[in-house]
């Protein structure tokens, strides 16, 4: 869902994690646009991305006039510019009202370092990241004393099936189904892929891609789907995302809450005889 993968158009689960955050940046900004006059001028949202901030672009789809938030979305891939930000803060506020941040976890000073790093590392000898919500926050509640809330979208993110995209869901079926027939083919060492024959209307088909194209490789939003300013996506940008979150396909429900199967995991005869090595 962090979108990151080479090749293929997209990743399945990004789609309806890409729905959840534009939804609930829109929600979130109608609360506080509710409320700024009197309290809360700046809300930051923080969401995943360490390298990539997909998720977070994916904030911008709910933006459809200037004034609509989000006012500023913090990329990883864009140097934090602490002065540039407060800037913005301000002239947001003064201009809105309010001021609504996005930020991506692994957004990183001139330094390169994460403004969020907590001095500790994960099993996999990353960075941990504690928290960069609450420090862009701060920042801006030091620099003008503005009331300020912030969130994080955690797992939440990546678990909200109950507003999944119809677009998603279609194409995690099909990469799943493209993955079983691959292996009672024989092949080996591919991962099928989502390839997008157009955007408008949105079509897009399954592919195949070795995987030595596609291990150790990290696709970042480019440069020319963010603003000059850095804060903000361009129209590219929109038109690549737009598509992904299209379609409800919301799960049953049963006594008002949805009703999610549960895999039993129970053990099968092995039936492979052979060995495939990748």
């Amino acid at each position: 869902m962090d979108n990151d993968l080479p090749i293929t158009d997209c990743c399945p689960g990004f789609g309806s994690a890409a729905k959840y955050i534009a939804v609930s940046t829109r929600e979130a900004a109608l609360d506080v646009l509710s409320m700024a006059r009197t309290s809360t001028k700046v809300f930051v949202l923080e969401v995943m991305g360490r390298h990539a901030g997909w998720l977070a672009a994916a904030s911008g789809l709910c933006r459809e006039k200037n004034s609509d938030a989000p006012h500023i979305i913090l990329f990883p891939e864009i140097t934090f510019d602490r002065e540039r930000f407060l800037a913005k803060v301000k002239e947001s506020v003064d201009k809105n009202g309010y001021c609504v941040v996005v930020v991506s976890e692994g957004v990183r000073d001139a330094d390169g370092k994460f403004l969020a790093e907590a001095g500790t590392k994960d099993a996999f000898g990353h960075s941990q990241l504690g928290g960069v919500g609450p420090i862009v926050a701060q920042m801006a509640q030091q620099a003008f004393g503005y009331k300020f809330h912030w969130a994080v979208a955690d797992y939440l993110q990546r678990s909200a099936r109950h507003i999944a995209s119809e677009v998603d869901v279609a194409q995690a079926y099909a990469v799943g189904k493209a993955a079983v027939e691959f292996a009672l083919k024989g092949k080996n060492a591919v991962m099928p892929v989502i390839v997008r024959k157009s955007s408008k209307p949105y079509r897009w088909t399954i592919g195949e891609a070795p995987l030595s194209a596609v291990a150790n490789q990290e696709k970042k939003v480019p440069r020319n789907f963010i603003t000059a300013d850095g804060f903000g996506i361009t129209a590219p940008c929109r038109r690549y995302l737009s598509p992904l979150i299209h379609g409800e396909a919301y799960p049953p429900y049963i006594n008002g809450l949805p009703a999610y199967a549960t895999l039993k995991g129970s053990r099968v005869p092995k039936r492979l005889k052979t060995k495939f090595m990748v």
